[in-house]
C-alpha cells in the first residue's frame, strides 16, 4: 500500500458485523468482485450495504467517511425491480431507505436489450418510432456505462448489477477481449475517483477461465457459497479469496472465512466473527 492510499480513510460498507473485520471498511478505490452461488448471499450483502449506508447518511449527512453518493447501475432490471426484491426480502422500514435521494439508480436496460430480439414493449414505454430512432443512434452498453460513471461524484459507492449480464452479452472472443480491457481500465480509474465498486457475478454462468480473468483484474474477490455443515444442513459461507492491501491483515488474524446469515430485520450479517469454519 503506497503512502497516498494509506492516508485515505476506509469507506464503510454499512454492515455492522463486517466493517470491524475490515478495520472500519474497505480502502476507497477498490473494485470488489462479489462472486456467489445462486442465493448464497451476494445480493443480500449489496442490499444491506446500501440500505445501512443510506440510513447512516440520513443520521449524519456530514460524515466524511461515508460515500458521497450511492449509484446503483442496472443492465436488465428496473429500479422498481430492485425495490420490490428488497421489500420482499427485508422489513419495510429497511426498504424505505432506497427512496432516499442519496441512493441514485441508473437503468441501462434499454441499451442492453435494444440489439436483442426482446420486444421493445417489454422493457420500455417508448413507441416504435422512438425505439427505431434510438436504435439507429445505438451506442454499446459499455459506452453508455462510461457516460453514467462520469456523472458519479468522487468517493462514491457504485454497484454494477450485474457483471453476469455483461459477461453473457460480451461472450464472443472479440467482445470478451473488449469487456476485459474495459474492466482493467475501470480498475485503474477507480483509484483516481477514490470510489468503491461492487461487481456482482454469479457462479456457473460463464466458464472458469473467464471468471479467473475477472478475479485477476479486481482488487478483491469475496466468495459467497453454500456448504454442508456438520449436521448436514446447508449454510451460507463467505470467504476472501484476495484483497489487495488488506489480505495480510485478514490472514494474520484468521479472518478469512465466515458463516453468514440473512434476516428480514437486519439483512446480511457475518456470524461469529471470531469463529472460523
Amino acid at each position: 500500500m503506497d503512502s497516498n492510499e494509506a492516508i485515505q480513510p476506509r469507506m464503510p460498507t454499512g454492515i455492522g458485523s463486517f466493517d470491524p473485520v475490515m478495520e472500519g471498511g474497505v480502502p476507497p478505490g477498490s473494485i470488489m468482485l462479489l462472486l456467489g452461488d445462486i442465493g448464497a448471499g451476494s445480493f443480500e450483502f449489496v442490499y444491506t450495504s446500501l440500505i445501512n449506508l443510506a440510513m447512516l447518511h440520513r443520521q449524519d449527512p456530514d460524515n466524511p467517511t461515508l460515500p458521497s453518493e450511492i449509484r446503483y447501475i442496472t443492465f436488465t432490471k428496473m429500479k422498481e425491480d430492485v425495490r420490490r426484491e428488497v421489500a420482499l426480502s427485508f422489513d419495510s422500514t429497511l426498504a424505505q431507505e432506497l427512496d432516499a435521494e442519496y441512493v441514485q439508480f441508473s437503468d441501462l436496460s434499454e441499451q442492453y436489450f435494444d440489439t436483442s430480439s426482446v420486444p421493445g414493449e417489454w422493457y420500455t414505454s417508448e413507441d416504435l418510432i422512438m425505439r427505431l430512432k434510438r436504435r439507429s443512434e445505438h451506442k454499446s452498453t459499455l459506452v453508455q456505462l462510461s457516460a453514467v460513471l462520469e456523472t458519479v461524484p468522487e468517493r462514491s459507492l457504485i454497484i454494477l448489477d450485474s457483471l453476469t449480464d455483461l459477461a453473457v452479452s460480451y461472450s464472443d472472443p472479440a467482445e470478451w477481449k473488449e469487456l476485459a480491457a474495459y474492466l482493467r481500465g475501470l480498475q485503474r480509474v477507480t483509484k483516481r475517483w477514490n470510489s468503491t465498486i461492487y461487481l456482482l457475478l454469479t457462479q456457473g454462468i460463464i466458464d472458469r477461465a473467464r471468471i479467473q480473468e475477472i478475479a485477476d483484474i479486481a482488487d478483491s474477490v469475496i466468495l459467497f457459497r453454500w456448504e454442508e455443515s456438520i449436521a448436514a444442513r446447508r449454510q451460507r459461507v463467505m470467504f476472501f479469496e484476495k484483497f489487495r492491501g488488506v489480505m495480510t491483515h485478514l490472514e494474520e488474524n484468521d479472518l478469512v472465512k465466515f458463516s453468514i446469515r440473512i434476516s428480514p430485520a437486519l439483512g446480511f450479517e457475518v456470524n461469529n466473527i471470531r469463529l472460523i469454519i
